[in-house]
């Protein structure tokens, strides 16, 4: 396992990652999306079991030389990270 934060472009169909531009490489989701989920922010201190929310999406990646990993890629501001990447 690679543990990383490298900024990407992912794009969305139907709110599920299709493809990337990683690495200098453009890649296609392979399989399907799952969910990663975190614990909410900005929860009032009253609150003892804050719910979860949606953080980002785990999914198989492979490139156009035909090289898969599958990443973990998470909402970092505006934009997306991979945070680690499994071969």
């Amino acid at each position: 396992m690679l543990t990383m934060t490298d900024h990407v472009t992912l794009w969305l169909e139907q709110d599920r990652p299709v493809r990337l531009y990683w690495r200098e490489q453009r890649w296609r989701v392979t399989d399907t999306p799952t969910p990663i989920y975190a614990d909410a922010d900005d929860v009032p201190p009253m609150i003892t079991h804050p719910g979860k929310v949606q953080a980002g999406w785990r999914f198989q990646a492979t490139s156009e030389a035909g090289e898969s990993f599958v990443l973990d890629a998470l909402r970092d501001g505006s934009g997306w990270a991979v945070v680690h990447a499994y071969s």
